[in-house]
């Protein structure tokens, strides 16, 4: 942190006037965010059909061959909601949805908002045992798959507890078009709502803010993929406050979106904020940097929504042609690293960066409202940042026991209040959610969700992200669960023990994973097939680039990896004296690490 990053009283002041015009938009997201009562009929599907009405003809999506206007995306959704409701989806019913980018997973969603359904948004990139894991802990009523995944849900049909899941097919092309040919055992979703109705189903009206809209899964310290509820309550809050006071879009904009829709940025922070003020969201399968700027220029793309890695990608892309004067005016997204901000900002003409805070089943969320460089913003929830213990991984508790907040621009964790205006809707297992609350914190009674992030308080009620805490590192955008990666390395022939933790590459987001590992006697390690069994096993941002091997693993008393020693020597030859392996970008084997490696790595020869 540098002194320019803390924010004064007198600075925060003479910020205001550049944001008068836009102060009746910024209230009406304070209002839409500081809703208490929980049983008031807004949701997602309000929100889409209040566009409508306000912006019937303007584009609502688009991508490289098609685009919908707010009327024509309506409908279609519409028709799907009576589909699905014809098929026994209602009020509650839980849907596993796992399709890639593409127009018709937002009709989808939408579609099941209109009823008061659940959408459990399935990574695209889960495979066997974790996929299965994941369909399993929300037990749905049915599973609706693009046939671009069908091939890896249908590997794991043997795993459901239920083997008689309702199964929906959505063909990969054009399904407005062409709705293809469903293969045997699958119901061709597109098929049974091509007759349907194009009227808003009347349920669209009595979907509450206390109900569930999505469940999004999140990596936590506990191994396998936790399912965090996100309820309309909280969408309608992330549509106000990074909708209506950060990005103010309006229905000449368009925002391209590359991020996948089974994450929270897409789903609820950019869609949100293209909904409240009747954009255009241009949507993306996967992110290309080299299709970045062709993109950007072909949609006349005024917005996008980003992750830090997605901003490193960019910078590290030679200047082209497309990028000089492009029309993208702001951004909205998360992860965006200091020492890049203002190298970001300064090449490619961004006026505001729209950074925010905020987690999937959380209940507080900051937002970069009034555009300071370095921040995630301001938060209008009630929180503190209390000292905390790194060493021993536990907040600092008084004589009295009751926690304490630090000074200014000292790190500490971040938590906040749970209240009825600030409620916390935990995980869809009581017992995760019960392990995020801290109890009796300032006096007897209270209860506060535990973020599990370091932060710091810069002034005028604006923080700046410092670290994750905990045994989960974020690397390419994604939470890492260093106990998931642990199973499943301790399931390859040869490995007694195995300790997952993360380490900064220079140059890079996030930490990438390393794993020190002690092999049985006698073994020796394969650097060639050790990746291939990761490359099988695991996505590509859970596998670990750097081998460890060690003698022997030190345990805490509660047999708990002691990993603070092993993260601080990294992958440092001259801090390691144990044998080092590495797995450079591109490469399908581990080579042994050397100082030369090292050098190379901390001169950022290699693009990781």
């Amino acid at each position: 942190m540098t002194p320019d990053d803390l924010i004064s009283p007198l600075r925060f002041l003479s910020r205001l006037p550049v944001h008068l015009p836009r102060v009746p938009r910024m209230l009406q997201g304070l209002y839409y965010a500081g809703i208490r009562n929980r049983d008031k009929n807004l949701s997602l599907a309000w929100a889409l059909e209040r566009a409508v009405q306000q912006n019937p003809d303007r584009p609502a999506l688009m991508d490289e061959g098609r685009l919908l206007t707010y009327t024509q995306f309506n409908r279609w959704a519409n028709r799907l909601a009576w589909a699905f409701k014809a098929e026994g989806i209602r009020h509650g019913s839980v849907v596993a949805v796992m399709l890639e980018n593409r127009l018709e997973v937002l009709a989808i969603l939408a579609a099941l908002s209109k009823l008061g359904a659940v959408a459990a948004l399935l990574n695209t990139t889960q495979r066997g045992k974790v996929l299965a894991h994941s369909v399993n802990l929300v037990k749905p009523d049915i599973a609706v798959v693009g046939d671009e995944l069908l091939a890896p849900f249908s590997e794991i049909a043997d795993q459901l507890d239920n083997r008689a899941l309702g199964r929906y097919w959505v063909a990969d092309q054009d399904c407005l078009a062409d709705a293809g040919q469903s293969p045997d055992g699958w119901n061709n979703l597109m098929v049974l709502a091509r007759r349907q109705a194009e009227s808003n189903p009347p349920d669209s009206a009595k979907v509450r803010m206390k109900d569930p809209c999505f469940l999004i899964y999140t990596s936590g310290t506990t191994g396998l993929p936790k399912a965090s509820i996100l309820s309309h309550g909280k969408w309608i809050k992330a549509y106000g406050g990074f909708g209506h006071s950060g990005l103010t879009l309006n229905n000449q904009d368009v925002l391209y979106l590359t991020l996948p829709c089974y994450h929270n940025n897409a789903v609820t922070v950019c869609w949100g904020a293209a909904l409240a003020g009747g954009a255009a969201i241009a949507l993306r399968r996967k992110f290309s940097a080299s299709a970045f700027w062709p993109d950007v220029q072909r949609y006349r793309a005024t917005c996008f929504g980003y992750i830090g890695e997605l901003c490193r990608y960019l910078l590290n892309q030679p200047p082209c042609p497309a990028e000089q004067d492009n029309s993208l005016r702001c951004m909205i997204g998360n992860g965006l690293r200091p020492s890049i901000w203002a190298e970001f900002k300064q090449r490619f003409g961004i006026e505001q960066i729209t950074e925010f805070y905020a987690s999937s089943e959380g209940n507080i969320g900051f937002t970069n409202v009034f555009n300071f460089d370095n921040t995630v913003g301001f938060s209008p929830a009630t929180y503190a940042i209390v000292r905390y213990d790194l060493e021993n991984d536990r907040a600092i508790r008084t004589a009295k026991g009751f926690l304490e907040k630090t000074r200014k621009g000292e790190p500490g964790l971040l938590i906040s209040e749970i209240s009825a205006k600030w409620p916390f809707d935990g995980y869809t297992d009581p017992s995760k959610s019960e392990a995020a609350i801290l109890r009796d914190v300032f006096k007897k009674g209270d209860a506060w969700f535990n973020t599990g992030d370091l932060m710091r308080d810069i002034g005028c009620k604006h923080t700046q992200f410092v670290d994750r805490l905990g045994d989960t590192f974020r690397w390419k955008g994604e939470n890492v669960s260093t106990t998931e990666v642990e199973n499943v390395l301790g399931s390859y022939p040869g490995v007694e023990d195995a300790v997952v933790y993360g380490v900064e590459i220079p140059g890079t987001n996030g930490r990438c994973g390393m794993a020190a590992l002690r092999l049985q006697p006698g073994q020796a390690l394969d650097g060639e097939a050790l990746a291939r069994f990761l490359d099988r096993e695991l996505p590509a941002y859970a596998a670990p680039l750097f081998i460890r091997l060690l003698r022997e693993v030190e345990t805490t008393g509660t047999f708990k990896y002691k990993k603070t020693d092993l993260k601080q020597a990294g992958y440092d030859p001259q801090q390691v004296g144990d044998p080092l392996y590495v797995r450079l970008p591109g490469s399908s084997n581990f080579q042994p690490m050397n100082s030369e490696l090292h050098t190379a790595l901390e001169q950022q020869t290699y693009r990781f």
